[in-house]
């Protein structure tokens, strides 16, 4: 029940129209829906900072003195979400996420992939490898399970949209958090049936912990030039 703006923008005006703040709030009323919003770009900071500043009447709640008298129509947050691009190359919005989730609201992470270019990344391919020890069937994890187990390691709790087009590409992708049921071959043509996940793995050990920095501090871009690589993608 999320209803989202999508990819809200300084230049749309949808930051700055309250009529539209309170038209998306009174939705939120007859419909019980959540409002949410989702951004790009290198300035995904500071549209989440916009956003979180964004109050509308609250038509069922009045505030109140310290008398308890009634003094006027209460204000409360628009939006209860948002959804943002970030990864191990795009980091730029971490700090924003962290105010977001401190403010209440659900934190959705779109791309945690990068479209694939995150997993070519050599700090990445090196954690992998290590992470899969001595390539026995209970040490299998691939790299997407790791780029993806780093975004959920972080401290703003998101939730992480797989980006899987593929059966096998979805299981895979679920080892981040479990490796329970991954029954597709690795890379070597063993079938890897597993326990624990890789977030675990990241967080529980100093040794994870240290693999986790080394792939934040490995892989990241500057954001500036993540977008700009990102707009010669060929898209389908």
């Amino acid at each position: 029940n999320l209803y989202q703006v999508h990819s809200a923008t300084f230049e749309s005006g949808i930051l700055a129209d309250t009529q539209v703040h309170q038209a998306l709030h009174r939705c939120r009323l007859e419909n019980g829906w959540k409002i949410g919003l989702s951004v790009s770009g290198p300035n995904q900071d500071e549209l989440i900072r916009e956003a979180l500043k964004i109050l509308v009447v609250d038509e069922e709640g009045e505030e109140e003195d310290t008398q308890q008298q009634t003094v006027g129509p209460q204000k409360i947050r628009l939006f209860d979400s948002v959804q943002c691009t970030y990864n191990i190359l795009e980091q730029r919005p971490a700090q924003a996420l962290m105010e977001a989730r401190a403010a209440g609201m659900d934190v959705i992470i779109k791309e945690g992939l990068a479209n694939g270019r995150a997993l070519r990344h050599p700090t990445l391919l090196e954690v992998s490898r290590t992470m899969m020890g001595d390539g026995d069937d209970d040490d299998f994890c691939s790299p997407d399970q790791v780029a993806l187990a780093a975004i959920l390691a972080q401290p703003f709790q998101p939730r992480v949209l797989s980006g899987a087009v593929t059966a096998g590409q979805l299981r895979s992708n679920l080892g981040a958090l479990s490796f329970s049921d991954v029954s597709e071959e690795n890379e070597n043509g063993k079938s890897a049936v597993l326990s624990g996940g890789v977030e675990e793995r990241l967080t529980s050990t100093e040794e994870g912990k240290e693999m986790l920095q080394q792939v934040m501090e490995g892989c990241r871009m500057e954001s500036e030039t993540y977008w700009n690589d990102r707009t010669e993608l060929k898209w389908n």
